[in-house]
């Protein structure tokens, strides 16, 4: 009985035991995008606090995320942070290459 107790405890805490996941599932690292923005898309699990490029995002109650940036054209590393509430920290980069655009 105890075994199944302490078993079920450990099942239940594994969130706590795994730490913030990142992960971002578009743009493709090293992709070439042509047009003034970018949407950046990915997931995040476990997380208290949450970052775009440094400013604050949010997830739905999925851990989806989904984000509109405007880079300036030429090369950039799109970065995505997080941490959980036990201050564990958890990031991935994204580096894209951002074409000239020049609507007609």
């Amino acid at each position: 009985m105890i075994a199944l107790v302490a078993g079920y405890g450990l099942f239940e805490a594994r969130k706590i035991i795994e730490g913030p996941e990142v992960v971002i599932s578009s743009p493709a690292n090293g992709a070439a995008v042509a047009g003034p923005t970018i949407t950046v898309r990915g997931t995040a699990k476990n997380v208290s606090f949450f970052t775009i490029d440094d400013a604050p995002a949010f997830t739905d109650p999925a851990g989806n995320f989904e984000a509109t940036l405007s880079p300036p054209p030429g090369y950039t590393v799109v970065t995505v942070a997080s941490i959980d509430r036990f201050g564990r920290r958890a990031s991935t980069r994204v580096a894209l290459t951002v074409l000239d655009y020049c609507p007609v």
